[in-house]
């Protein structure tokens, strides 16, 4: 029973911070990717640009990736182990 709790644990933690990336990565990614103008400011004062729509759908990917870590994290942590059997294995031929 400890496992299982440890296991929901890890999964709501990093279901947390991986959403809460996922969604900033996604919200970032989108404004690149359609070339919104961000406000870069410097010692100089404050620009604007853009930058490669290929940067945002690459932001998008990685919110992609984001969002599945806590499935797999998930799966693996809280899914029924098969218990080993103590028979004997059959002579190979």
């Amino acid at each position: 029973m400890q496992n299982r709790t440890t296991g929901m644990i890890a999964t709501g933690i990093t279901a947390f911070i991986c959403g809460c990336a996922a969604l900033l990565t996604c919200v970032w990614g989108a404004l690149i990717a359609t070339g919104t103008p961000i406000d870069v400011t410097n010692s100089t004062g404050t620009s604007q640009q853009t930058l490669s729509p290929t940067v945002g759908f690459a932001l998008l990917c990685l919110s992609f990736l984001l969002i599945l870590v806590p499935a797999m994290v998930g799966f693996f942590t809280l899914r029924k182990k098969t218990e080993l059997m103590n028979e004997e294995l059959p002579p190979t031929s």
